[in-house]
């Protein structure tokens, strides 16, 4: 089933029962794919363009919930806290820590970085195969820990 199918299943279900919560998250992320769908470069949508649209509807969220947090806004940021779990639960598993760290020894081995110097290498690598298990936030942070 594709994600567009199982949005629609699930923007049904969450009519039904009345979930505005689950609603406001879905209907985000269908209009995202509308957007994408007819952004006139008439690629298909494929599994990874859906997880990195999904991606960017997540942190899109994350950087607006910073800022209300900053400016006090509870209300605002209860609701970006919504719809973040909301897309989050289309999105693949998240690496652990101890994962994603372990994944990242063995890419450094395998482009033989030594420095920071090389540290595009490793996140060109690591962005390509991590795509969906981690944010690219996540990635460059164990990235330049294990370089620095």
């Amino acid at each position: 089933m594709s994600l567009e199918e199982r949005i629609t299943k699930d923007m049904k279900e969450a009519m039904k029962a009345k979930d505005k919560v689950s609603l406001r998250g879905i209907r985000a992320i269908k209009a995202a794919l509308l957007l994408a769908k007819t952004d006139g470069s008439g690629d298909e949508m494929t599994d990874e363009k859906e997880i990195k649209l999904l991606q960017k509807l997540v942190k899109q969220r994350k950087d607006s919930l910073d800022i209300f947090n900053k400016q006090g806004r509870d209300d605002l940021a209860q609701t970006e806290k919504e719809e973040i779990a909301v897309i989050e639960k289309y999105l693949p598993e998240q690496l652990s820590a101890e994962e994603l760290e372990a994944l990242i020894k063995g890419i450094i081995e395998k482009t033989g970085a030594s420095s920071m110097k090389d540290m595009g290498k490793v996140m060109g690598m690591a962005s390509k195969q991590l795509a969906g298990k981690a944010d690219g936030k996540t990635i460059s942070g164990v990235v330049k820990a294990l370089l620095g």
